[in-house]
């Protein structure tokens, strides 16, 4: 075995066995016997939104060395600030022209490389959006319930959170436009397929229509896409927000990222906008100095992308249907109903305090914490489907 590869794998395999292991923020306990036969005890914990270690394992630890390993030729690039053409601000160009084939085969869509900026994963695609084409005082308006974490990169930037209901086929345009109104709105952060918490996606009128008000009172969306890719039914019932935008007069950064597909530890993502609101994004100090902060690690996963994530997407969407079918048809069992989501991660409930303990509290996804205290996200990529199962038939008693 090639020594990088002996090295990899031996790191794949202890960050699993420490994940696999971790007794974090747990309620109900149940016991498993690993292979060198130790006994571990782990808590059922519907809270975390992070990929059961089994759909981190398989195939993938060595189809991503053998990438790790071609990504090694391109050294001399990906270690510096860029090359002969200059600064690598918007991502190695090698990388970001294989992301744009990927992106227009699973969208069915043309994607320009010159409309691709590479990130540290979503988080910092929306951090980067948020500072950039704002100012302190701005207005900021949310779904809510929405990512509980959202809010906290708003404020961080001086910008005044507001919120607006969400239904399933999207939010509340009327009361959005109210808000336009009576307030100066800069930013609409919205996720607007297989949202979280909800699991609802947004359907295309009310897309268009959310283009039509940002053109009317002179707003920018930030579109949080972390799931855009992880269907349950194909194919794709939307393409990204961006798609609604024009290049004369852009408006939407779509963001999107590798963390749900291959593990969020990849850290690497994508930020789709037309050339002038990229151009802003590259302006944020961090960027300006140091350049893109991904380039190595993205060429790192230029063979995967090329070569067999598709087929990885396919696999894991498949593991994560049969995971939220187990999850919804236990909450029947035990009277409870969910919205099925057709996507993503998490399964929203209304049981009044009852999935509370071992989900996260509905409060949390709303700005002043008062709202939806009768709700529970719970999610089910992080356990296994026994677990699941098990998990949820416990709440009988």
């Amino acid at each position: 075995m090639d020594p990088l590869e002996h090295v990899l794998n031996t790191f794949w395999a202890v960050w699993c066995s420490l994940a696999c292991s971790s007794v974090y923020g747990c309620h109900v306990w149940h016991v498993i016997q690993p292979q060198d036969n130790q006994q571990l005890q782990v808590r059922l914990d519907f809270s975390r939104g992070w990929p059961h270690p089994e759909l981190l394992q398989g195939s993938l630890p060595a189809q991503l060395a053998e990438s790790f390993q071609r990504g090694l030729a391109f050294s001399s690039e990906s270690l510096n600030y860029g090359d002969q053409r200059g600064s690598f601000r918007f991502g190695h160009p090698k990388f970001l022209e294989s992301l744009s084939g990927f992106l227009s085969k699973q969208y069915e869509a043309q994607v320009e490389p010159s409309t691709l900026m590479t990130t540290g994963g979503a988080s910092m695609g929306i951090d980067l959006a948020m500072r950039s084409l704002s100012s302190p005082g701005d207005v900021c308006v949310f779904e809510e319930p929405t990512y509980y974490l959202s809010f906290d990169m708003a404020r961080n930037h001086g910008l005044v959170p507001r919120g607006v209901p969400i239904y399933q086929d999207g939010m509340d345009l009327d009361r959005l436009e109210e808000i336009c109104i009576s307030d100066k709105v800069r930013i609409v952060y919205t996720i607007p397929v297989h949202h979280n918490p909800t699991g609802y996606t947004m359907a295309n009128n009310k897309r268009m229509k959310l283009l039509e008000l940002a053109r009317k009172y002179d707003f920018l969306v930030v579109a949080d896409e972390a799931y855009q890719l992880l269907n349950f039914e194909k194919p794709m019932a939307v393409k990204p927000l961006f798609y609604h935008d024009r290049p004369e007069e852009p408006r939407v950064v779509s963001v999107g990222t590798f963390s749900k597909l291959i593990g969020p530890g990849v850290k690497v993502g994508w930020a789709q906008a037309y050339p002038t609101l990229l151009q802003a994004l590259t302006r944020v100090g961090y960027v300006a100095s140091g350049g893109n902060p991904v380039t190595f690690s993205s060429m790192a996963l230029l063979h995967f992308v090329e070569s067999q994530l598709a087929e990885h997407i396919e696999d894991i969407s498949k593991e994560l249907k049969e995971r939220c079918q187990i999850m919804c048809e236990s909450l029947a069992e035990v009277g409870l109903e969910a919205y099925r989501p057709k996507g993503g991660y998490f399964v929203w409930v209304k049981a009044d305090g009852l999935v509370t303990s071992i989900g996260k509290a509905g409060s949390d996804f709303a700005i002043c914490k008062k709202k939806f205290p009768e709700y529970t996200r719970l999610c089910f990529s992080w356990l296994s489907k026994e677990e699941i199962r098990r998990g949820i038939l416990a709440l009988r008693g």
